[in-house]
């Protein structure tokens, strides 16, 4: 916490209490947590502890956009939230980054993503330009300026969203799972920023799953667990005591059935001399993959290397610029999406982008039906077996936990009994426990005949469940050896040099 701050109370919940419509167990259950100016606080727990709705409440959004029930006090910067006329006044002092960046992302490239916050601000152009390069080298996507949003990977539109964010240049930051999609050089970068950022004054709230990088920088750490602050400390103390806890596994890949090695007998998936572009950038550039039946594939590498806009192939989301995609037997640039649907399904690294329905079972049954009108309740309560949601199957969707959202989003494939099941970056934003229990499911898909292709940047995952390890770089496989070098500790991160600073002179006077 920089000294000169003076300790200001920047944000504060004093016994905040919450419950979402319909429900009748409370999310937030007398919290109490204050934020001083120039202070980072960083809050983790486990999946479904309430992490997301403190966010919510400690920016003044359930009060002035939720219904429900709301108790206690919360202020900002010595106001009431209630003393806001709403959001749009919070947001000259509050700057908000939640976990799914796309929602955040309205304009048409990344430049404008960054810069409409600031028209606002009454700057002059000059340094209205001088502080929209300073927050675009500062989050490392300078390069991507003239980008369509739309069609970047998951971890630059992260990036994307917390530089349109920080280009504010609020005096409170509230951040939920800021860097769940980034990878270490990205995570560093962002770590780096926020140090800056507090040491001109900014408190700044980071929710995250992943303790490393961005605990390390903070000044203090809570745990969230059941809606209440259930431990408080010192970060380098509270993690040493995680890890003593917790202690590495080390456990091998379970067993399934032996797959044959790329090359034996004819692949489920066959890739070759694809190319993608996107309005003339190149994403994919002259890949070949094979990946055999009952096969295990984890596809790693960098934000922005093409993992995502590889597996879009397999189910016709995408269509190769040049080459072509094969999957069991059909060629996925031909065959109309809902035919492919029947052999490979796809299940997004957001689990909320493909849930809609008002009860969990319709949830599932309605991409089955899509495929077999006549089906019975049965392949529906089966999958829903599978993931452990049975007792779940009247919940309404958006009631459950994230984790259980990913495993809901597994069950609508798996319904439908696809080939192939695809799925990008399955583990985000869940704890170590709900993370085993996604892979415990994608186990046993395997062992009943499902080929699994992975996106994930988690590679303990990728090294204990994976048969083959792929990484990509710069829309190349260049590692397909099946074996993976981890990458180094995040710690050794933070020591490396830092993108251009954004310092005081690029910020609002206020």
């Amino acid at each position: 916490m920089s000294p000169e701050t003076g300790g200001e109370i920047a944000l504060s919940l004093r016994g905040v209490s919450y419950t979402y419509p319909g429900s009748e167990t409370p999310a937030l259950n007398g919290i109490s947590l204050e934020l001083r100016k120039g202070e980072i606080v960083f809050a983790t727990g486990p999946t479904g502890a309430g992490k997301t709705t403190l966010c919510l409440a400690a920016s003044g959004i359930l009060h002035h956009e939720y219904g429900g029930t709301l108790g206690g006090a919360i202020t900002i910067l010595g106001k009431s939230v209630r003393d806001y006329r709403n959001m749009g006044e919070i947001g000259r002092d509050v700057g908000v980054v939640f976990d799914d960046a796309e929602a955040q992302l309205i304009f048409t490239t990344v430049e404008e993503e960054v810069a409409s916050g600031l028209e606002n601000l009454g700057l002059s152009r000059e340094e209205m330009q001088q502080r929209l390069r300073a927050v675009m080298e500062a989050t490392g996507i300078a390069d991507l300026a003239d980008r369509a949003p739309h069609t970047l990977s998951g971890g630059q539109k992260q990036r994307v969203a917390i530089a349109a964010t920080i280009a504010l240049g609020t005096k409170v930051l509230i951040l939920d799972e800021p860097t769940a999609e980034l990878d270490a050089e990205s995570t560093a970068a962002v770590s780096a920023l926020l140090r800056r950022l507090s040491g001109e004054g900014t408190g700044v709230l980071i929710v995250e799953q992943k303790i490393g990088e961005l605990a390390a920088i903070a000044d203090r750490m809570v745990v969230v667990k059941d809606g209440a602050i259930a431990r408080t400390g010192v970060p380098a103390e509270m993690m040493q005591e995680s890890v003593q806890e917790h202690p590495a596994t080390g456990a091998a890949r379970p067993p399934g059935p032996a797959a044959p090695l790329p090359g034996e007998g004819v692949p489920v998936i066959s890739v070759r001399g694809l190319v993608h572009r996107y309005d003339g950038v190149v994403a994919i550039q002259g890949l070949d993959l094979e990946v055999a039946s009952g096969e295990i594939v984890a596809v790693a590498g960098e934000n922005g290397s093409g993992k995502t806009t590889l597996v879009k192939h397999f189910n016709g989301l995408l269509r190769p610029t040049e080459g072509s995609v094969t999957v069991d037997g059909l060629d996925a640039a031909t065959v109309p999406i809902a035919e492919l649907a029947r052999h490979v399904g796809l299940v997004f690294q957001n689990p909320d982008t493909m849930l809609f329905a008002e009860t969990v079972a319709d949830e599932v049954a309605f991409g089955l039906k899509n495929i077999d009108p006549g089906a019975s309740e049965e392949p529906v309560d089966a999958a829903l077996r599978e993931v452990g949601l049975l007792h779940r199957k009247t919940a309404y969707p958006r009631s459950l936990s994230r984790g259980e959202r990913q495993r809901l989003a597994i069950a609508c494939i798996v319904a439908m009994k696809p080939r192939v099941i695809v799925l990008d970056e399955p583990t985000t934003g869940l704890d170590a426990c709900e993370s085993g229990r996604v892979m415990d499911v994608l186990s046993r898909l395997r062992q009943d005949g499902h080929t699994i292709v992975m996106v994930t940047h988690d590679m303990r995952l990728g090294t204990e469940y994976a048969d083959r390890i792929v990484r990509m770089e710069q829309g190349r496989i260049v590692d397909n050896s099946g074996t993976f070098e981890e990458e180094p500790c995040l710690k050794s991160c933070s020591t490396s040099p830092g993108r251009a600073p954004f310092t005081a002179s690029t910020r609002s006077p206020n």
